[in-house]
This record gives C-alpha cells, structure tokens and sequence, in this order.
C-alpha cells in the first residue's frame, strides 16, 4: 500500500473534553457513559481492542482501536471507507516488520502502522470520541 504522511502537529486544538461524539461502541449493549468511556482510555495501554463507530448503527465512520500492551495501532475510515487513516511511526518508516495485532482479526500490522507510545495513542482515542476527528498530536498514514 501508498501512503501520504500527515505530520503531527506542535498545538492541538482546545476541544470539549466532556463532549461524546462516538455514538456506539462495538460489543457494548448499553448506553456510552462516561464511566465506560474513561475506562476505556484506561485500558488502551494495557490492552484493547475496540471498534468505536460516530453512526449509532455500528456502520459508517469509525475508529479501530487495538493495542496488546506493547504496541498500539489506530485505524480510522471516514465516508464509507473511501478514507482511511493509520496511525503512524516514525521510527519505522522502512520497515516492514510487523508487531503481533492483527486488524479485523486477520490482517497483520505493521510497526510503521503502530505507536509505542501509549500515553499519545490514549488521547488520540480520546480525541476521536470528544471530536470524530483524527488527534493533530501523532503522525498519520493516509491510504492512498
């Protein structure tokens, strides 16, 4: 795959920090809380692998979240996946080792596709929820 890179940047904007654009959660049966929503970004360190969809059907937009405690790829398709969205490192630009998360269950990661640093992939996930929009504060992968 071809990818543009889009550079983080240095500011990120003030946005609403109580506000809750996600509007289902794959596997969650009940309504999205901010209880839910907080220990979901306390998890992403450790270990998770969430859906989180802006449409309340679990179709359209949406954010794959998927992280095994060392390593932390997101992955984000707007307008019916005619844009999709990686995380991506640096660190690992011509690489093509990959870490042990699969997307979808079956597609292997690549490390440039996934962060190591734990604490930017969280508000990267918190940004989505508050805004459904991609966090200005990592690199991303736009496919081409």
């Amino acid at each position: 795959m071809e990818y543009e890179i889009i550079s983080k940047q240095a500011e990120i904007p003030d946005y609403d920090r109580l506000a809750v654009c996600v509007q289902y959660i794959q596997g969650l049966e009940s309504e999205i809380t901010e209880a839910r929503i907080q220990a979901l970004l306390a998890a992403v360190p450790d270990g998770v692998d969430e859906c989180l969809f802006l449409d309340p059907d679990g179709e359209g937009d949406f954010m794959e979240v998927l992280c095994d405690g060392e390593w932390l790829a997101l992955g984000c398709c707007f307008d019916d996946g005619g844009e999709c969205y990686y995380s991506y490192n640096p660190a690992y630009a011509e690489s093509e080792e990959l870490t042990g998360l699969d997307s979808g269950g079956q597609s292997p990661i690549e490390k440039r596709l996934a962060l190591t640093d734990m604490e930017a992939g969280a508000e990267a996930v918190e940004y989505f929820i508050r805004t459904g929009k991609l966090y200005p504060g990592i690199d991303w992968a736009k496919q081409l």
